[in-house]
C-alpha cells in the first residue's frame, strides 16, 4: 500500500515577509531524504572506509521520485562514473535503495527513484525562481555533515550568479542565500516563505570547506526543465552553439563605435562548431580596454536570436541553451558595420566543451 501526505501551502507568509520557519520545517521536513551513493563493487558496507558519498534530496511525488544534485551520485562530464549504489534515508530512518533515472551533468541535476510500496511519502511542490526577490526569506532543509534533517534559514543575497557544473559550462542563473549550506545539504531544497521549491542547493564559497554565509542553489525553472527529461528520455539535450562572447558594456559599445550597448562580441569561434559551420565570425585585433584588460575586437556583435534582442549578459547563452540540438536559430549579427541574418542549426552540447 501506498500512502501520500498532501502538503497545503500557506498563502501569503512570504508575501509578508515573514518566515515560519518551524510551521515549514514541521510540514515538510518529512519530504526531505538523505541520499548515499557507493562507487565501489557494492562489498563495502555504507560506513566502511570505501568510496562514498552523501547528500541530500527531496520527493517530488506518490511514485517515488526523488530530486537531487547530479555531484551526489555522480562524478564529472556526461560519461563520468555513476555511483554502483544509492539509498535513500527517510526522516523516519527507513532507508531504501533507489534507481538513478537520469542525470544532467550540465545543471548539477540527478532524478532518483524508490519503489512507493510501504513508504509515506510527502511530496514537496515545485514554485517558480522567476519571480523571486533579494531579500525574499527562504529556508533550507538538509543533511549537513550528516546530520539529518537539519534546517536552516536566511534571505536570497544574490541572483544569476555563476558557479561552476561537471562540465566546462557553467550554471550562470544560480540563487545566492546566506541560509546556511555545508557539505551533506547538496541535493535538498530552498524553500520559500509558502514551502515551495525555490531551487536545489548545490554550492557552498568557502575558505574553511564550511558554510560562511554564501551558498548557492539551482533555480528550480532551470530544475524543472532537467527533471522533465530525466523522467521521460534519461538526460537533457541542450543545444550548442560554440561561441565565446563578451558583454557590451556601454564604455565597450562606444570604443567598438557600436550604435548600442545591448548585444555579445564574439571574441571566438569553436572550430567545427555549428557557429563555426554557419560562418560566425571573431574578432582578431586585442585591443587595451579601461587601461589594463586585453579585448579581442573586430569579430560579430550578436543582437538578437529569433527577433529576441540581447540585453542581459546571459540572454545568449539562455536562449540556446533552452533549445535542442537540431532546432535552428536565426542570429541578428553586425559584422563590420553591416546588419544580416544568420541561420544556425545547433548541435548537441557537449559535456567537455567549454562554450
Amino acid at each position: 500500500e501506498v500512502r501520500t501526505t498532501r502538503v497545503e501551502v500557506v498563502e501569503g507568509i512570504g508575501r509578508r515577509g515573514g518566515l515560519d520557519a518551524g510551521g515549514i520545517y514541521e510540514r515538510l521536513s518529512p519530504g526531505v531524504v538523505t541520499v548515499l551513493s557507493i562507487f565501489d563493487d557494492g562489498s563495502q558496507a555504507l560506513d566502511d572506509e570505501g568510496t562514498g558519498g552523501q547528500g541530500s534530496g527531496f520527493v517530488l511525488d506518490a511514485e517515488g521520485y526523488v530530486a537531487t544534485n547530479a555531484h551526489v551520485v555522480t562524478g564529472e562530464g556526461s560519461n563520468a562514473d555513476r555511483a554502483d549504489d544509492v539509498y535513500v534515508e527517510f526522516s523516519d530512518g527507513n532507508r531504501v535503495a533507489a534507481e538513478i533515472v537520469g542525470v544532467d551533468p550540465f545543471a548539477d541535476v540527478a532524478l532518483l527513484r524508490v519503489s512507493p510500496s510501504g513508504l509515506s511519502l510527502t511530496p514537496l511542490s515545485l514554485g517558480s525562481s522567476d519571480r523571486i526577490r533579494v531579500g525574499e526569506p527562504v529556508a533550507a532543509i538538509g543533511s549537513p555533515f550528516g546530520e539529518r534533517q537539519s534546517l536552516t534559514v536566511g534571505v536570497i543575497s544574490a541572483l544569476d550568479r555563476n558557479i561552476r557544473s561537471l562540465t566546462r559550462f557553467g550554471i550562470g542563473d544560480a540563487i545566492q542565500t546566506d541560509a546556511s549550506i555545508n557539505p551533506g545539504n547538496s541535493g535538498g531544497p530552498l524553500l520559500d516563505g509558502r514551502g515551495r521549491v525555490l531551487g536545489i542547493n548545490a554550492q557552498i564559497k568557502s575558505s574553511s570547506g564550511g558554510g560562511e554565509g554564501v551558498g548557492f542553489a539551482i533555480p528550480v525553472d532551470a530544475v524543472r526543465r532537467s527533471l522533465r527529461e530525466l523522467r521521460s528520455d534519461g538526460r537533457v539535450d541542450y543545444g550548442y552553439l560554440g561561441l565565446t562572447t563578451l558583454p557590451l558594456w556601454p564604455q565597450l559599445a562606444d570604443r567598438l563605435d557600436l550604435d548600442s550597448p545591448d548585444g555579445a562580441l564574439v571574441v571566438e569561434v569553436s572550430g567545427g562548431s555549428p557557429a563555426d559551420d554557419a560562418g560566425l565570425e571573431a574578432g582578431k585585433e586585442e585591443i587595451t580596454f579601461q587601461g589594463q584588460d586585453q579585448i579581442v575586437a573586430g569579430g560579430d556583435v550578436v543582437l538578437a536570436v529569433d527577433g529576441r534582442r540581447l540585453t542581459r549578459t546571459r540572454d545568449l547563452s539562455d536562449a540556446i541553451s533552452a533549445r535542442s540540438a537540431g532546432e535552428k536559430v536565426t542570429l541578428t549579427v553586425v559584422r563590420d558595420g553591416d546588419r544580416r541574418e544568420i541561420e544556425v542549426e545547433l548541435g548537441p552540447r557537449p559535456a567537455g566543451a567549454g562554450g
